[in-house]
């Protein structure tokens, strides 16, 4: 086998010997497209076979089912693999009934699915909590479903998901906003199983890999759509990518003790300002995005006292940002130069040169350092 059949994000993954899962939002899909063939065909699809952003076509079993002359409903038991996921085991529901022609696909929150309050999210206030990608992935399956089965695709979808609200009091649901339950999440559909020792060996077989096929250019990246940025931006070969996911800390630690001439730090605009803030882990149970720390930032940049106060009491840091970019203030600039720094500290001098991109949830770039 060679080295370009060992690296890269999936043999992190295989390396790890941990089993993936589905998000809610794959979930909350599959459970869509039954209920919409059943409300055309009068028959539940079970199991029901969806497609992912990557092209992954899992199949899910039905948990319940119901078919009435207002609509029809079906549930997908949420399966996590082995990440330690709150809402592993966890009933999504989904409930579609037709609209009037013209009406497109209406997203509607039901029992144990959130509401957005306050402002700072991908989604628009008094909106329901179902993330951008999931709401993409539901509209293209019914736009199939209605393809195939002679509907409009004109419908009111309502996600639930039982006891949600009680799961929700486990995340950060409350403190951000969303109030009333969970998020329907998921950028690509696929949940990633963390050990925080298994994934860090993972990121060190990486970049073992990665400098035996002689590469001197590897990126660290929190995801998929820093992935994707980083491959537009320099066309790395998919063996340069470390999924370094929330351990920072981890990549630049080895690429200390094993240097290759050029890394590059990809990842989402709040993650990268734990970084810049010295924080080495990245997830949220571990550390929070630091308000008054952006607003002092934003003061080197010309931020005025007036918008220094609201960056500090900003709902999320996407806020904080989109603060900045409407008052002219580099924010994300600063955040990645601050991360850049950094990251230089903690390679202590190795020969390694480094540059930080900072992008948001659509990957686009708001920063670089």
């Amino acid at each position: 086998m060679n080295a370009e059949a060992k690296g890269g994000r999936s043999a992190q993954l295989k390396h790890t010997g941990l089993r993936p899962g589905w998000t809610t939002g794959a979930c909350a899909t599959a459970a869509t497209t039954a209920a919409y063939t059943a409300l055309l065909t009068g028959d539940f699809p079970d199991p029901v076979t969806i497609t992912l952003p990557k092209g992954q076509s899992p199949a899910f079993a039905l948990a319940v089912e119901e078919l009435t002359a207002q609509g029809a409903s079906a549930g997908v038991v949420k399966d996590a693999g082995d990440d330690p996921d709150v809402t592993h085991g966890a009933l999504v529901r989904s409930t579609v009934r037709k609209l009037p022609p013209g009406s497109g696909v209406v997203f509607r929150a039901g029992p144990g699915v959130g509401t957005v309050t306050l402002p700072g999210l991908p989604l628009d206030v008094g909106e329901p909590a179902v993330n951008p990608v999931p709401r993409r992935l539901m509209r293209e399956h019914v736009e199939r479903v209605a393809a195939k089965h002679g509907g409009t695709g004109d419908v009111e979808v309502t996600v639930s998901v039982d006891h949600g609200e009680e799961i929700a009091r486990s995340t950060w649901n409350g403190r951000l906003g969303i109030l009333g339950g969970l998020s329907i999440l998921g950028t690509t559909g696929v949940v990633v199983p963390y050990s925080c020792s298994a994934w860090i060996d993972s990121i060190r077989r990486g970049v073992d890999v990665a400098r035996a096929a002689g590469l001197t250019h590897v990126a660290g990246c929190t995801g998929s759509t820093s992935e994707r940025t980083v491959v537009a931006e320099y066309g790395l070969p998919d063996i340069a990518l470390l999924d370094m996911g929330d351990f920072a800390g981890a990549v630049l630690k080895y690429v200390r003790r094993h240097p290759v001439d050029r890394l590059t730090v990809c990842g989402g605009f709040a993650k990268l300002s734990k970084l810049a803030a010295g924080h080495l882990d990245l997830h949220s149970a571990r550390s929070q995005v630091d308000k008054p720390f952006l607003a002092a930032l934003a003061r080197t940049g010309g931020a005025n006292e007036e918008l220094a106060s609201r960056i500090a009491t900003a709902n999320t840091g996407l806020e904080a940002l989109r603060l900045c970019e409407a008052a002219g203030v580099p924010l994300g600039d600063l955040v990645a130069a601050r991360a850049r720094e950094e990251a230089l500290s903690v390679l202590r001098g190795a020969p390694v040169a480094v540059d930080v991109l900072c992008v948001d949830r659509a990957g686009v770039v708001v920063g670089r350092g």
